[in-house]
């Protein structure tokens, strides 16, 4: 159960319906999850949607884009993080299986280096905090330093949503739990 209900269209200031129009502008005309939250505090939700957005437009691949969120938002069972990425997972190639072995929690069968790259990169983000010197010097290696400050900047911003979105309930559309 939400523990902060969405603002009504009709109670918005003028600063929150002009973040509110923006942000469901680009994402299919609703505003849910972490900005629902964040529109409260315009500056706030401001901030996060204009980093997000550089974020999502970056230059990492989205395959490998969404692959991570989904690493994340499994690692912190974020379960509106995890609806809202999953279909974008499967726009952009990533298996079923993938999809499902995360989903529950178990190590995918990756075939393709990057996949594996990501994979390894973040679950050792997600379980030690840091990052070993091999997993760095293998990222640098394949993505170049300018991606891997892009990849590691996206693990903390989707860290944040995912925690925000588990601080304060935030509902997935018609009470499912899409994740076990």
């Amino acid at each position: 159960m939400a523990r902060v209900d969405d603002l009504k269209p009709e109670t918005l200031t003028p600063e929150q319906k002009a973040i509110h129009d923006r942000i469901a502008g680009s994402r299919g005309g609703t505003v849910r999850g972490p900005f629902a939250i964040w529109l409260r505090n315009p500056p706030i939700a401001d901030a996060a949607d204009k980093f997000g957005t550089i974020l999502r437009k970056g230059k990492l691949d989205q395959r490998l884009f969404e692959l991570m969120v989904l690493l994340v938002a499994r690692h912190w069972s974020a379960q509106y993080e995890w609806f809202a990425h999953v279909r974008h997972a499967r726009e952009v190639g990533i298996p079923e299986p993938v999809i499902e072995a995360l989903r529950h929690g178990r190590t995918p069968e990756l075939t393709r280096d990057d996949e594996k790259l990501i994979y390894d990169l973040v679950t050792e983000m997600n379980q030690t905090r840091t990052l070993s010197q091999p997993t760095y010097d293998r990222a640098v290696a394949m993505l170049g330093l300018d991606l891997v400050i892009e990849l590691i900047t996206a693990i903390g911003f989707y860290t944040m949503v995912a925690i925000m979105l588990n601080g304060f309930d935030a509902p997935v559309p018609g009470g499912e739990r899409p994740l076990p």
